[in-house]
């Protein structure tokens, strides 16, 4: 599968050395690395929170119960004869 972030970090350790300073490079490739984590971890901590919540709408909605106010009747067109 083709990554676009890990193609781009070859290319900044690939390029060549001879133009800039070897810490600097990677810094930046430390400092790219570290915010594809970071975004991959966020997301990630979205999705479990957004799975937790449905779990708690699931389980929680069975003990819902629809709730009349209005007085019990004895009336005797419910019972049978």
């Amino acid at each position: 599968m083709h990554d676009p972030f890990e193609e781009s970090l070859r290319d900044l350790l690939k390029s060549p050395t001879s133009s800039h300073d070897d810490d600097a490079c990677l810094h930046r490739v430390l400092k790219t690395a570290n915010r594809q984590v970071g975004a991959g971890d966020l997301f990630t901590l979205m999705g479990r929170w957004a799975g937790a919540l449905m779990i708690a709408l699931n389980s929680g909605s069975a003990h819902v119960a629809p709730v009349s106010r209005r007085k019990s009747s004895d009336s005797s067109f419910d019972k049978a004869d």
